[in-house]
């Protein structure tokens, strides 16, 4: 089984840290191809962020369906472009954030997003929402730049801990779920250290795409996320015409 992983950020260390979570959820025998954006921002921290950080996103997704990937992940907290990736794309899409607020649900009435910055909290909450969980779960930001995760110097982890100490004592959390694909590689030691369930969401995504390709389940592709109307799209774009990308 071939399993595409995208980073929609450019950011190539930040990838590295992904594929080794995905890699180490995926079963012996599924292949993790994790890739970096050519294109957009280094980090997606709100809505502008996100929006330009789309484009490269779908080219990755084009190019791995492509190439035989039989399910794609889009490795950002915030489900960049996921919707237009399942329009694009024949295989099924997954978004790291729906797959942790899935898989939480089933081991917790109670849990807590912890993210980054506080003005990804929003757009987080508005996904809550969006996914059915809003009765269930809520939202923390540490208040971290998203690329301070890399920095042994900073003290981004010590201020994720005290978020989550907060969201534990707080909101009475039965579960974390980590907030940002950043953050992938610390779920195992922070499960340990809080003794309770600590949810990476591209993990959980790995293994939502293994069970959607086994069952030879795919994305609908009527209505919502039926196909693109075939169109010109004009200026910079003029390559992302339905149909034009697929193709490249």
């Amino acid at each position: 089984m071939h399993i595409l992983v995208v980073n929609p950020n450019t950011t190539v260390s930040m990838t590295a840290t992904i594929a080794d979570s995905a890699m180490r959820a995926a079963h012996p025998g599924t292949r993790i191809d994790a890739v970096t954006s050519s294109m957009g921002p280094v980090s997606i921290e709100g809505y502008y962020d996100e929006a330009f950080a789309v484009p490269g996103l779908l080219v990755e997704i084009a190019k791995g369906e492509a190439s035989g990937a039989r399910a794609a992940i889009i490795a950002c907290f915030d489900d960049t472009g996921l919707d237009a990736a399942r329009a694009l794309a024949n295989i099924p899409v997954i978004g790291i954030c729906e797959a942790a607020l899935a898989t939480t649900a089933f081991i917790a009435q109670r849990f807590t997003i912890v993210t980054t910055m506080d003005r990804s909290r929003l757009p987080l909450e508005h996904l809550v929402h969006r996914y059915g969980m809003a009765g269930r779960c809520k939202v923390r930001a540490a208040d971290i730049p998203v690329l301070s995760l890399e920095d042994p110097n900073s003290n981004a982890r010590d201020r994720l801990r005290s978020e989550i100490a907060t969201a534990l004592r707080d909101d009475k959390a039965e579960a974390i779920v980590l907030g940002c694909a950043g953050m992938a590689d610390l779920a195992a030691k922070l499960g340990a250290e809080f003794a309770v369930p600590v949810i990476d969401g591209v993990a959980a995504a790995v293994k939502q795409a293994e069970a959607l390709v086994s069952l030879g389940l795919s994305t609908a592709k009527r209505g919502a996320y039926a196909s693109p109307v075939a169109k010109p799209y004009i200026g910079l774009l003029e390559a992302f015409a339905p149909g034009k990308l697929a193709a490249s």
